[in-house]
């Protein structure tokens, strides 16, 4: 089971020693954890430091480092350059993909999405679900009537009420979201960056100030896991996103989903799904995959299996299971403080 290291303490240095991320306050050390076993990193607390050195192994090893601002919302990425050993050749697949083929890709995404949100709101017992998921059908290639913003206006409303505005600015359920995109974001960035794309280079987002393009547009039918976790813990998580919080949307990356071979961690998806639009883009593939529902599997996961998606490939190995402890923040005795 892979590890979001979140640090949320203030002062804390982060530094590397003998492949493991240390996390130090004054000169003690506060924990350590095996980069083999780490996810991302997501740093928002203020005053933290790292080294360069870390910086580099966590780039080696496919990890990608995320700054995050005070309402959970990510600022700066760390990637490595180059994850695969055809990056060249997908890359410039990636940007030599037609206009119409973009078009395409966006729309299965936004159908997929909508659907993933109709299925959420028959999990949280909300009504509106079968009326929400006949919006997929009037999405057109490209989506240019804007069906994604029709049926997250009436989404948002069914799911958390009619008074409820999706702001990334406000810090109460908003701000819960906004962390849970970001754990997602960086999966997803991490899944693509291992099957030989840029995440610079979206399908549909194309914002000349985002780095995480295409990861915004592969993670769009993933962000309602989010919304349901969030949606369990509205009433607890209205004045802040505590840090069970905080444990309770990072371990959505190891939560068992169905995937193109079976039951697998939604880490595991993320790269199915990047795969396959690489695969796509190269010509040996004429449609992307996407996850068929949210249900829950009757059977769990199974994570001990390499493949090509889960990390470049000087970082492929197996994953040592690691029990979920804590706030999955740092192993051992500093698994329930702040970090």
């Amino acid at each position: 089971m892979w590890r979001v290291v979140d640090i949320a303490g203030d002062g804390r240095h982060l530094s590397l020693q003998r492949q493991h991320l240390v996390v130090s306050l004054g000169g003690d050390e506060l924990g350590r954890v095996p980069l083999a076993d780490i996810q991302s990193v997501i740093v928002h607390g203020h005053g933290a430091t790292f080294t360069v050195d870390l910086a580099v192994a966590l780039a080696r090893e496919g990890v990608p480092l995320v700054l995050a601002d005070s309402a959970h919302r990510p600022v700066a990425l760390s990637l490595p350059v180059d994850g695969h050993f055809e990056h060249a050749l997908r890359l410039r697949a990636q940007a030599d993909a037609s206009p119409a083929r973009r078009d395409r890709i966006w729309r299965d995404i936004v159908m997929a999405k909508i659907t993933a949100q109709a299925e959420a709101l028959d999990i949280t017992g909300q009504r509106g679900g079968r009326a929400l998921a006949k919006f997929s059908r009037a999405v057109e290639p490209g989506d240019p009537g804007n069906v994604e913003g029709r049926a997250a206006r009436a989404y948002w409303q069914r799911l958390f009420g009619p008074a409820f505005r999706r702001d990334r600015e406000r810090g109460d359920v908003n701000g819960a979201l906004n962390y849970g995109y970001t754990v997602l974001r960086a999966a997803c960035a991490r899944a693509i960056v291992a099957s030989g794309l840029s995440a610079a280079l979206g399908v549909h987002h194309r914002g000349r100030l985002n780095a995480m393009q295409l990861a915004d547009d592969l993670m769009e039918p993933y962000r309602p896991l989010v919304d349901i976790v969030v949606w369990q813990n509205r009433e607890a998580w209205a004045d802040g996103l505590p840090s069970e919080g905080k444990a309770a949307l990072v371990a959505i990356t190891n939560r068992p989903i169905n995937g193109p071979d079976g039951v697998t961690p939604l880490h595991r998806a993320l790269g199915a799904t990047a795969l396959s639009l690489a695969n796509l883009f190269l010509g040996s593939r004429k449609d992307l995959w996407l996850p068929p529902t949210l249900a829950l599997p009757a059977e769990p996961p199974g994570d001990d299996h390499e493949s090509e998606t889960a990390d470049p490939p000087q970082a492929v190995r197996r994953r040592r299971a690691v029990a979920h402890r804590g706030d999955l923040r740092v192993p051992g005795d500093v698994a329930d403080r702040d970090v």
